[in-house]
């Protein structure tokens, strides 16, 4: 059952768990969403220039997974992250062409995997490592605890984008 309150995890500092608990609620709301699509709602595109569902959601797992290794190792991803990630991270045609035929399974256990990952990594971290700051090439600094928000920040918005898919698509159906 989804409860509407933000408290601490056990196993994580105050501040950590609460975040976790933010990360977990929307990725369970997010489950909520897609666990019943089919796979042609899946890699169902409205226009040219659209994601798919399944290609919104890798692109969820690829943020997370990138912000893992820039808070938790302080680096880029390596050639071969980005062999994994990059299609799903940058989208557009690429993505349209590749991020498709995959079940429902296949998606939910990707952003299963990166999840459970950070939670095993912020287990370790206590609260002041939120608050440390780092800066991009560019100069503008950041901290940890932005990262993370960026992380359940980009989830939300793609869900709302997968919401207009699905209504696009019961549309299409006419019911």
């Amino acid at each position: 059952m989804v409860e509407y309150i933000i408290k601490t995890h056990e196993n994580f500092t105050e501040k950590i768990g609460e975040l976790v608990c933010m990360l977990e609620h929307s990725r369970e709301v997010t489950l909520h969403e897609v666990s019943k699509l089919e796979q042609r709602e899946l890699d169902f595109l409205p226009d040219d220039h659209s994601n798919s569902i399944g290609s919104l959601l890798l692109h969820m797992a690829s943020i997370e997974f990138v912000h893992q290794v820039i808070s938790f190792e302080k680096r880029d991803l390596t050639k071969d992250e980005y062999v994994k990630w990059g299609t799903a991270l940058e989208m557009g045609d690429q993505a349209r062409k590749v991020i498709r035929n995959h079940p429902v399974d296949y998606y939910l256990d990707e952003l299963s995997k990166v999840r459970e990952s950070t939670l095993t990594s912020l287990k370790s971290k206590n609260d002041s490592w939120l608050f440390e700051e780092s800066k991009w090439g560019n100069g503008v600094a950041y901290n940890n605890y932005y990262l993370w928000f960026h992380v359940m920040e980009d989830e939300i918005n793609h869900r709302g984008q997968i919401r207009t898919i699905k209504r696009l698509l019961r549309e299409r159906r006419g019911s």
